[in-house]
C-alpha cells in the first residue's frame, strides 16, 4: 500500500476519467516474470505483454474477496518452496551473491512496441 499522498491523490484525481476511457500506464517487470510473460506471448496465449497484465490483474481482483484461496494459495507455494529437493544456499552465499548483483547498475530494461498494422 502507498503511503505516498501524491500517488494516492493522483489516482483518485485519475478515477472519473478512467472510468469511462480505460487506464494507461507503464509497467516494469523484473526479469524472471518479463521472461515468463515474453515466453507466454510467443506460444500465443497472450497478443502482447498489456493483455497479460490486463488479464492477471483481472484475475487479482477477482481472487481479492476470496481470503481462504489466497491463504490457500500462499500456503501451498510456502510447501512448495519447503519440498523443493535443491539444498538450501548458506547465507554467506546469499548475501554475497545480493552484493554482486546490486554493487553494479541495472540493466536497460527491453521495451515492447505495440505495431497496429
Amino acid at each position: 500500500m502507498s503511503e505516498n499522498p501524491t500517488v494516492r491523490e493522483q489516482a483518485h484525481a485519475l478515477r472519473e476519467q478512467a472510468r469511462a476511457g480505460g487506464l494507461r500506464f507503464e509497467a516494469y517487470l523484473p526479469g524472471n516474470l518479463a521472461d515468463w510473460v515474453l515466453e507466454q506471448v510467443e506460444q500465443g496465449r497472450f497478443t502482447d505483454p498489456s493483455e497479460a497484465v490486463f488479464v492477471m490483474v483481472g484475475l487479482f481482483r477477482d481472487l481479492a474477496p476470496h481470503h481462504d484461496l489466497r491463504e490457500e494459495l500462499l500456503m501451498r507455494m510456502v510447501q512448495a518452496a519447503m519440498d523443493d529437493p535443491r539444498p538450501p544456499i548458506p547465507s554467506d552465499e546469499v548475501f554475497s551473491a545480493l552484493e554482486r548483483r546490486y554493487s553494479q547498475p541495472l540493466p536497460t530494461p527491453a521495451r515492447w512496441h505495440t505495431y497496429n498494422g
